[in-house]
């Protein structure tokens, strides 16, 4: 290979390196875009609150956890483009390019979707679980969207290549939104919530490095709820983030996919993995009335130890942490 051969190779080498890195609200929305804005911890004295640091101890246990970088696996994604301040109403959208360079257009359906988005504030708050719609023939995936509030948000691409033997991928990039902001207050434990008349209880601890059980338990007046309906594969989803960096946590449904027109509860059970002890934001979408609600709670992950028993596996192999 000549010179010119040789430095063409190695800047598309670089190219391939440097690709490759709440609780007192809720929302009643259809089920068609779960977008709810929350406040994670004490009531804040505004909407458009500024993040807070938590100094809760945290051991390197583990690898990190998915949602920390935007390319994986020769995946990447690409910058996103939204509304550039609140309550302006505009396109979000974005690509996944595979590894070829060329945006993915096969996906497979994990969860009942192609692609789960993951919205939230760095802070916590304003967390929203949606589904845009791909555009086959540009590899586009697209929603109309408006942000709550000002501040710096993650988004999270969670999906997994059609192309048989791909692993379920969680992609991040962060978006600023401009306007006026606030100091929130200080996270603080809780794990329970209300929701348009339904309490949610969570039961269950979480340790660094071990599968430990949680169960979210929905009542309504005091009486257990048993008219929980199937959404995403499941009679409850949850989304678990490491407060700080909003890793993203693999949290898996236990028991059978629930069969159509079937409904559950009041209890569903997860198995969860927090890679390190800290503080971690949980939120549970669940759906009655054909009617999706999210409740959240903020739980701290006790160290794990020297040596960690191997980890429980979950009777689902899916995740709905990572969908």
């Amino acid at each position: 290979m000549n010179a010119a051969g040789r430095l063409a190779a190695f800047g598309a080498g670089l190219a391939v390196a440097f690709t490759a890195a709440y609780v007192t609200g809720a929302a009643v929305v259809p089920d068609v875009a779960v977008t709810p804005s929350q406040h994670v911890g004490a009531e804040p004295a505004a909407d458009h609150s500024m993040p807070t640091e938590q100094a809760v101890p945290v051991s390197p246990l583990s690898a990190d956890p998915p949602g920390l970088s935007l390319a994986q696996g020769g995946y990447a994604l690409s910058a996103v483009r939204a509304p550039v301040a609140p309550n302006d109403r505009a396109t979000l959208s974005f690509t996944i390019a595979g590894p070829s360079g060329t945006p993915l257009l096969d996906y497979a359906t994990v969860h009942d979707k192609q692609l789960h988005l993951i919205l939230v504030r760095s802070d916590g708050q304003h967390f929203a679980h949606v589904h845009p719609v791909l555009d086959q023939a540009t590899g586009i995936w697209s929603m109309p969207w408006m942000w709550k509030a000002a501040g710096t948000y993650r988004v999270f691409a969670d999906f997994q290549p059609a192309q048989e033997g791909s692993a379920k991928l969680t992609l991040t990039r962060t978006v600023d939104v401009a306007g006026e902001l606030a100091p929130s207050p200080p996270l603080t434990t809780r794990t329970s919530d209300e929701i348009a008349g339904y309490t949610v209880d969570l039961d269950g601890s979480l340790t660094a490095g071990v599968s430990k059980q949680v169960a979210a338990k929905v009542t309504r007046d005091g009486k257990p709820v048993t008219t929980l309906q199937p959404y995403l594969g499941a009679y409850g989803h949850l989304v678990a983030l490491r407060e700080g960096d909003l890793a993203y946590l693999h949290v898996h449904p236990e028991g059978a996919e629930p069969a159509p027109g079937r409904t559950g509860g009041p209890a569903v059970s997860f198995a969860a993995t927090a890679p390190t002890a800290g503080r971690y934001l949980l939120y549970l979408d669940f759906k009655v009335d054909d009617t999706v609600h999210t409740a959240s709670f903020v739980v701290d992950a006790a160290p794990g130890g020297g040596n960690q028993p191997a980890p429980e596996t979950p009777r689902d192999a899916g995740h709905a942490g990572g969908h």
